[in-house]
């Protein structure tokens, strides 16, 4: 199994990620290729396939950042419109779900602003339950402070903070999907754990 990644604040443990067998990954995307190809050729069954198999990845990447049901329910069906027409810009270099992520992503951003409201982030994360951690209730208490915390930080760190720790991303991917150099990213998480600190 693989090592779970943590963010660690003055040693107070935080996530517990869940992992994709890598088999089971590499098959998702073979078939997802298959299918955006289609689809961009005007297949419409192929489109409608691709969002049957694409829907629930979309509601929870969207309920992440929200924390919200019924806003991951919306943008959902935002981007399943917009993939009707986006479909068409993507251009392979980056796998499906990366791409659709980013996507997904820039829809609740869309609705963050027109809301002027901001996500939040910690109840979009399974904290380490007391029971199941030899800390109980008191590591548990401080997981959720620091994840209060993490919800306040700037854009760019947040979302750095949330695909390194929350999705376990490595810094290649969260770069991918945040649209900057792998560079940047380790400077917005050298950044965020600086603030974090500061504020607990």
């Amino acid at each position: 199994m693989p090592t779970q990644r943590s963010l660690s604040v003055n040693g107070s443990l935080v996530l517990t990620p869940q992992f994709t067998d890598t088999g089971t990954r590499s098959a998702a995307s073979a078939h997802n290729n298959a299918l955006v190809d289609r689809a961009k050729a005007g297949d419409r069954l192929a489109f409608s396939q691709l969002i049957e198999a694409n829907y629930d990845f979309i509601f929870r990447t969207a309920c992440k950042w929200t924390g919200k049901k019924s806003d991951a329910e919306d943008i959902a069906q935002e981007v399943c419109i917009k993939l009707a027409t986006a479909i068409q810009s993507f251009d392979g270099r980056s796998a499906f779900t990366s791409w659709l992520y980013r996507v997904t992503l820039n829809m609740v951003r869309d609705m963050q602003r027109s809301s002027v409201r901001k996500a939040k982030n910690v109840d979009a994360f399974a904290l380490v339950h007391p029971e199941d951690d030899p800390g109980g209730q008191e590591e548990a208490t401080t997981a959720h402070q620091i994840w209060e915390r993490v919800s306040t930080l700037p854009d760019k760190q947040r979302e750095a903070i949330m695909l390194v720790y929350g999705e376990d991303m490595n810094h290649v991917e969260a770069a991918e999907i945040m649209g900057c150099k792998e560079a940047t990213v380790s400077w917005h998480i050298h950044e965020a754990k600086k603030t974090l600190r500061g504020l607990l």
